[in-house]
């Protein structure tokens, strides 16, 4: 019989069968324990006691893996209230990196140094060509975010880019195109392709690539220098995707792309004790939302694509907007724009301070009469109340 689920749902029934079968790496063993075990009393409890009624309320503690779609919303609040006093009120940009599907198996043999050379690329690229006096000639700044999920989870490597529509040129003063990208989609995507398979081609040369599964008939010469060669007759794609006019809508825009998961539970529309179906964008039909079935340990296999390396770093940020550097030059940059510099509203904060201006809850004010709730500190006669963590 069929029934609406969570991401953790479809874990606890397929990962157990699903590991057998695999043996996956440890990192993807780690985030499917920690998506299993999330909220369950695993990861501890904070126990709080009425000081008026004696109610008692108990929270368990969620995982926060950055894979784990229950552990996402928070960071992501406190990661854009940190951003605002780094935005300016200008022009930014939204700007997508792809790559040839052709490259993913050799991609995904090599994650950690092949999703490093998309930065390297994306990011040189960026610097190069608005440095260029025809057609900015300025520092600029932007972030970069690692994505490597389509619409059906299917893995599809790509950099989006937040880029602020000007700079400060060599005598450190404002620089803009008023309101106008200020490269062409064309120039970009062929210099990007140039960087990336330079690096790449510098990679296999200094033999530090490894092969796996269908990538592995590119440890030979002829076989690797054969998709170098597809790849350079490709026109690669690079386009930007949407304008933002104004700090408060780069603000709100932001945590969208930066705490995204392969898939939020909200997708899931079912599972049986065979399959998951879960909504996907056909995007040969405009766009359009439709249902997608596939056995269970095939959607585990799936999701699991999209775990990143070990301490992999999906967003950085570059130029002005490095850690070396926005403190002076954006300071800079907004004096000469006249901004007004946007306040941290969560800085210096509790954890309980934050929760209730982000979403009204007073986790310290009882349900049941109003009064005060106090943290319970069992004694050493206290039984433990942690629950067996599920493997």
């Amino acid at each position: 019989m069929e029934k609406s689920c969570t991401i953790q749902d479809v874990f606890e029934r397929f990962y157990p069968s699903y590991e057998k079968r695999n043996s996956p790496p440890a990192h993807h063993r780690k985030t499917a324990y920690h998506i299993m075990n999330c909220k369950t009393g695993a990861f501890g409890v904070n126990i709080s006691v009425c000081e008026d009624c004696g109610c008692i309320s108990i929270h368990n503690n969620s995982c926060r893996s950055r894979c784990c779609p229950m552990c996402q919303e928070f960071p992501k609040e406190k990661w854009i209230d940190a951003q605002k006093e780094n935005v300016l009120d200008a022009p930014y940009y939204h700007v997508v990196f792809t790559v040839p599907e052709e490259l993913n198996p050799i991609i995904y043999s090599n994650q950690k140094l092949l999703y490093d050379a998309l930065y390297h690329a994306a990011s040189s690229t960026l610097n190069e060509l608005a440095k260029d006096s025809k057609y900015l000639g300025a520092d600029i700044g932007y972030i970069c975010i690692l994505h490597t999920w389509g619409s059906a989870m299917n893995y599809h490597p790509h950099i989006h880019t937040i880029v602020l529509g000007g700079g400060l040129d060599k005598d450190s003063k404002w620089k803009d195109t008023g309101g106008k990208f200020f490269l062409p989609y064309g120039v970009i995507a062929k210099v990007f392709r140039g960087k990336y398979l330079c690096e790449l081609k510098s990679l296999w040369n200094d033999s530090r690539l490894e092969f796996h599964g269908t990538a592995e008939k590119y440890q030979n010469h002829y076989c690797f220098k054969g998709l170098l060669d597809e790849c350079y007759k490709k026109d690669w794609v690079a386009y930007c995707k949407e304008t933002f006019n104004g700090a408060q809508s780069v603000i709100n825009y932001l945590g969208k792309y930066t705490h995204r998961i392969a898939i939020s539970n909200h997708r899931i529309k079912s599972m049986t004790e065979a399959t998951v179906t879960y909504a996907v964008k056909d995007y040969k039909n405009k766009g359009q939302w439709k249902e997608k079935t596939v056995p269970g340990e095939e959607f585990i296999r799936r999701f699991l694509m999209h775990v990143p390396p070990k301490r992999f770093v999906r967003i950085r940020h570059y130029g002005l907007l490095s850690c070396r550097n926005k403190s002076k030059k954006m300071t800079h940059c907004r004096n000469l724009l006249g901004c007004k510099k946007y306040i941290s509203a969560l800085k210096n904060r509790s954890a309980t301070e934050m929760i209730k201006l982000l979403y009204n809850i007073d986790v310290c004010r009882c349900s049941s009469c109003g009064g005060k709730m106090v943290p319970h500190l069992p004694d050493k006669h206290t039984p433990s109340v942690l629950a067996h963590m599920r493997c």
